[in-house]
């Protein structure tokens, strides 16, 4: 039997960091982790078109929350003289009860962030673009902007078919055993006329080697 394991949460404290931040006094580690839920599901679904990769979010105090936004398109979520972050942090407010302080932050190459690259084609899937154009066009694109390897694989009715199957494709090295590899890892969905069609996207970025630093007596 295969094992699968999500690439993200192999190399929690090893090579990559939590997206929340906090810690909970006993009997309130659920209402945290729902209100963390609510944050996100509204932000995503608000600014869906800005390309936000990932959300992180901070509470050093109670009454307190830190919400760091990484999207491809930043201006959108910053509207025209800051409306549009001014109205968002007004509805976070009202969600939560609680003091909101935004930061966005710009996603430099978007081709190699596995989360925008599977949103990617999850758009293309709903425009009807053909699956195999879709998949090999963003490999090409992670390839030439520094990715060391790429594996797309989308599962569905692929072409409206009457059973569903998956079928991927690979480039270049994608270690998913190897714990010091910078491996992303991002999935979407795309609604199409035939049904739900998942789309998984693992990008290697290169080897984490931490060097040892010697203490000279």
């Amino acid at each position: 039997m295969g094992q699968k394991v999500n690439p993200i949460g192999l190399r929690l404290g090893i090579t990559r960091s939590w997206d929340s931040k906090w810690f909970a006094e006993k009997g309130k580690y659920t209402t945290l982790l729902h209100e963390d839920l609510k944050l996100r599901t509204l932000i995503k679904k608000k600014f869906y078109m800005a390309a936000i990769s990932s959300i992180e979010l901070e509470r050093a105090a109670s009454e307190k929350v830190r919400v760091i936004i990484y999207a491809a398109r930043p201006g959108i979520i910053i509207g025209r003289k800051g409306q549009e972050i001014d109205q968002l942090r007004k509805e976070l407010t009202k969600l939560t009860g609680k003091e909101i302080f935004l930061d966005i932050r710009e996603v430099k190459r978007p081709e190699v962030d596995a989360q925008l690259v599977a949103e990617n084609v999850a758009v293309q899937l709903q425009r009807r673009v053909a699956y195999r154009r879709a998949m090999k066009r963003v490999i090409s694109s992670a390839l030439r902007a520094g990715a060391l390897g790429i594996k797309v694989m989308v599962a569905g009715r692929l072409g409206g078919t009457e059973i569903a199957r998956r079928e991927w494709y690979r480039e270049g090295r994608v270690p998913l055993g190897t714990l010091r590899a910078d491996l992303d890892y991002g999935v979407a969905e795309s609604a199409t006329t035939f049904g739900i069609i998942g789309v998984k996207v693992w990008i290697f970025k290169g080897e984490i080697i931490e060097r040892k630093t010697k203490t000279v007596n």
